[in-house]
């Protein structure tokens, strides 16, 4: 089936033909690549802390920019963020990179805690942040003194949120893992390399951690105690296992949007239909990203490797276009499904014009 995209180039070219002989048929007017080179695009969710040579060059034939969002860890040497080197990269290229800057619990019993990361905020949105980010530590990973997790609706974090509401800066966040987390490894699941390889996200062989369920209506009373918060779920809300879930949460909170990256194979194993009846309906509140990045400097790898990694990079964005614009056939995270085909207008929207909307952008 051709996408409605060609369709419309091959009416305006059939239209062109009857006005002069000379132009180009209708049949090759459906040739014109209108496609991914030409629609304004904005990753919402990339972590490329290191430069690469190529990454203008790729960005600019994608006409695409990206966020850098930091995500804050606790190691045995503290708090581990990338805010520096994102930093550097978006000042050294501007035309290319926005900031996301990053909020975690350790330490929320000090009495100043609330304080010090207002400070600190405040500065990096001076800097040029225009979202913080807030990760699975919180419900987790990050216990306080008493030795409970900290849940995002903690009251000891309600003047960090009163801070941003202010400031009008929005609300990444990354709350619970998909519901796979807390089953047992599934090699049919998108997510099964990652737990195999991360099995500290494992919920399942990890009792202590609160259930899925715990964490994810802790994440909704946030949501709900925070009606003039702007809030974006990362990785569709951690939900992305059912669309209905996702569209229920929608339904009830006005200030929720969501964001795709990494959970396009739970997308490919529900019905495409149904699918794209979601994305249709919700074309205002879903965003565009990928969640990808890089980790290495790219002195310490060699040009083969440098140039694998962008064929790879290219392709990756290749593939998630496809499963957008098409109706082709085509395999995500393992799983076999067919593109949603969407109009170009929610194209539009879903790779541009709500981030733009949500990240008050030029």
């Amino acid at each position: 089936m051709k996408n409605c995209i060609y369709v419309l180039i091959a009416l305006i070219g059939l239209i062109a033909c009857k006005s002069d002989p000379n132009k180009k048929s209708s049949e090759e007017a459906q040739t014109v690549p209108i496609d991914e080179q030409t629609l304004r695009k904005i990753d919402v969710h990339a972590h490329y802390r290191h430069a690469r040579g190529y990454l203008p060059t790729l960005f600019n034939n994608w006409n695409m920019k990206a966020v850098l969002v930091d995500v804050a860890r606790e190691d045995s040497t503290g708090v581990v963020r990338s805010w520096t080197p994102y930093l550097d990269l978006a000042q050294a290229q501007p035309d290319l990179f926005y900031l996301c800057s990053s909020l975690i619990g350790v330490g929320i019993d000090d009495p100043d805690f609330a304080r010090k990361n207002i400070e600190r905020l405040s500065q990096e949105i001076d800097a040029g942040a225009k979202m913080v980010k807030v990760w699975k530590n919180f419900g987790m990973v990050t216990k306080d003194a008493s030795g409970n997790f900290i849940q995002i609706d903690d009251t000891r974090l309600q003047p960090i949120w009163d801070f941003l509401k202010d400031k009008g800066i929005p609300v990444m966040a990354h709350i619970a893992e998909p519901l796979q987390a807390w089953r047992p490894l599934d090699p049919t699941s998108p997510h099964y390399g990652y737990y195999k390889n991360n099995p500290q996200y494992h919920a399942y062989k990890i009792p202590e951690i609160p259930s899925y369920e715990t964490i994810i209506a802790a994440r909704d009373r946030w949501i709900e105690n925070n009606p003039d918060l702007e809030i974006l779920c990362a990785h569709i809300g951690s939900m992305s296992h059912d669309v209905d879930l996702v569209a229920e949460r929608l339904d009830k909170f006005p200030n929720m949007q969501v964001e795709l990256a990494a959970r396009f194979g739970d997308l490919a194993k529900q019905d495409s239909e149904k699918v794209r009846r979601f994305f249709e309906k919700y074309q205002d509140r879903i965003l565009f990203g990928s969640d990808y990045g890089n980790s290495e400097p790219a002195d310490e790898m060699t040009p083969k490797e440098l140039e694998n990694e962008q064929k790879d990079l290219n392709a990756s964005y290749e593939r998630l276009w496809k499963y957008l614009s098409s109706s082709d056939s085509l395999e995500l995270r393992g799983q076999q499904t067919v593109g949603l085909e969407l109009p170009m207008d929610v194209l539009q929207k879903v790779y541009f014009q709500n981030t733009a909307n949500f990240l008050s952008l030029q």
